[in-house]
């Protein structure tokens, strides 16, 4: 078969190239598709019963959720996604007055828009390659009316807010990511419900895997994906894991990570 010429190859890398970054462009310009649910009036608490409801409806013990479901029965999170696309600590800080009630807000809204984005999508098979382009950079949200994307809502809001625990809550609905609680985490209750999440990720073989033959330990890649996050509570990463393991690790074990899985976690 005879090659193409460097040139003509060059000449249709280039127009692919084009021709990407002005779709990319064009999803990143487009209209954030809202709810269908009516504009929500200033001073309304959160309607966290609509998100335990949903919780406990789609998701079953083991943090899976049934996207069929959902997709044909979202009034309850369309109503929780559409109180989150009007308010928000940014525009409504007095409906959020202490830490904890903002921290428990943005845990909730972050699971229940990565939810809502997996039904926009189409409930893909996995958010991995471009699919997580579209997914986590492209494909905008609104928080408290302000437009984001998923990965700036988590990286430039919710990480700001400077709890490392925050990544055994955050939920992407995939099955890399810490189990899905079936119930919201709460203003009242939430140091509680964080530690719980934390014992219940740092005791779990699929996010911490010990191999004392070799002295090792094997984390979750989300421990690499946000290392100054956890080193920022404890002086190394062992040492974050130890704060809640039942079985300590040895503080001298080699560290290893363990690839993180894009499926999304829907139920069989």
């Amino acid at each position: 078969m005879t090659s193409m010429p460097i040139n003509t190859r060059a000449a249709v890398w280039l127009k692919r190239l084009f021709l990407f970054a002005l779709a990319l462009w064009l999803v990143a310009c487009a209209s954030v598709p809202r709810p269908g649910v009516a504009p929500v009036p200033n001073e309304t608490p959160p309607p966290y019963d609509a998100w335990a409801r949903v919780l406990e409806k789609f998701v079953d013990e083991q943090g899976r959720v049934d996207f069929a479901a959902v997709a044909r029965d979202h009034a309850d999170l369309d109503r929780f996604v559409s109180y989150v696309y009007d308010i928000g600590p940014n525009n409504q800080p007095r409906q959020f007055a202490g830490a904890d009630q903002v921290l428990a807000f943005h845990i909730n809204a972050y699971n229940a828009l990565a939810m809502h984005n997996v039904i926009e999508s189409g409930v893909p098979t996995s958010l991995s390659g471009l699919k997580k382009i579209e997914f986590f950079y492209l494909r905008k949200v609104k928080v408290g009316g302000a437009t984001i994307s998923l990965y700036d809502y988590e990286n430039k809001v919710i990480r700001a807010l400077g709890d490392a625990r925050i990544h055994v809550a955050l939920n992407c609905m995939s099955v890399g990511c810490p189990r899905l609680p079936r119930e919201p985490f709460l203003p009242a209750t939430l140091n509680v419900q964080l530690d719980r999440e934390a014992e219940r990720f740092f005791n779990d073989p699929r996010h911490v895997q010990i191999d004392h033959a070799a002295r090792k330990i094997r984390l979750s890649e989300i421990l690499q994906f946000y290392t100054p996050d956890f080193l920022a509570a404890s002086p190394s990463l062992i040492a974050y894991v130890n704060r809640y393991r039942r079985q300590p690790v040895p503080a001298d074990y080699s560290v290893e990570f363990i690839d993180y899985d894009w499926t999304v976690n829907r139920q069989p």
